[in-house]
């Protein structure tokens, strides 16, 4: 195999695509003795810039509730952008949905740590995402039929 034919992978750029942060019931929500009960959702999404760039993206979103009233909510778009060359097709969809996350992750957590943490409240530490295991079960679901959470394109 020559050395054009070697597979590349490498990280281009690491950025910020995203960051929000709500606190619709302050100042309120501060003098509640409640501990809120806090949802994590997760979204990828890959998309093509280009011959051998592809643009993926990692979206967190945290939200924390009293009963029905917010407490906050934090979202954190986490992206990069990586040189992908000479790796078959069959292998693409796996290494923009699970490598590619397995490296935004940490920045995504961090990120979201630390918006939670300034606006006023306790961190939020997101644990370990095993992003092989919800590739598996989202290739499971399309498989079944029905609509699946990431998306590439």
């Amino acid at each position: 195999m020559s050395e054009q034919e070697n597979p590349v992978f490498t990280i281009e750029k690491l950025y910020l695509k995203d960051l929000s942060v709500e606190v619709p019931n302050a100042p309120q929500i501060f003098l509640e003795r409640e501990s809120p009960n806090v949802g994590i959702q997760l979204q990828t999404n890959a998309q093509v810039l280009g011959e051998g760039a592809y643009e993926v993206a990692l979206t967190v979103t945290v939200t924390a509730k009293i009963e029905e009233k917010t407490v906050f909510l934090v979202e954190v778009g986490q992206a990069g952008i990586f040189r992908i060359l000479n790796v078959p097709e069959e292998n693409m969809e796996p290494l923009l949905s699970i490598a590619c996350p397995n490296i935004l992750f940490p920045y995504a957590r961090e990120l979201v740590s630390d918006a939670v943490t300034r606006a006023g409240f306790a961190p939020v530490i997101l644990q370990p995402v095993n992003f092989e295991s919800l590739y598996a079960s989202r290739i499971a679901q399309e498989q079944e039929g029905a609509p699946a959470e990431a998306s590439i394109q």
